[in-house]
């Protein structure tokens, strides 16, 4: 019996345990198996990143204060975070990997670094 590649069809030559008939199709099929399948997963995952990567610029050695309307102007997106960190005196951190924000008064955010 011929085994067929399960990405393009073709039948099947070498080891009696190979399961594609080339790298192109193992590679293709694999990467059509592991995509976001889903449109909300890939957006959320786009949303986190560009978060990231606004709160890095913003916040370059570790520690700053900005003002919201700052974030806001990269295009910061608060509904998005990866965890929120509450200390023992009850304050509240939001982050995205390791870099966070705490909510301060008259609209201003303290930025933060958690370390490695």
């Amino acid at each position: 019996m011929q085994k067929q590649c399960p990405e393009c069809g073709k039948k099947i030559v070498g080891r009696i345990d190979k399961k594609f008939c080339s790298d192109a199709c193992r590679n293709s099929y694999n990467n059509s198996i592991n995509k976001d399948s889903k449109n909300l997963i890939r957006n959320t995952n786009n949303r986190l990143r560009k978060n990231y990567r606004i709160l890095e610029v913003l916040n370059p050695d570790q520690k700053k204060k900005v003002s919201r309307a700052k974030m806001v102007e990269k295009g910061f997106d608060f509904n998005y975070f990866t965890s929120i960190y509450t200390t023992k005196a009850g304050t509240v951190y939001y982050f995205v990997y390791d870099q966070g924000y705490l909510p301060l008064e008259g609209d201003y955010y303290a930025l933060v670094k958690r370390e490695s």
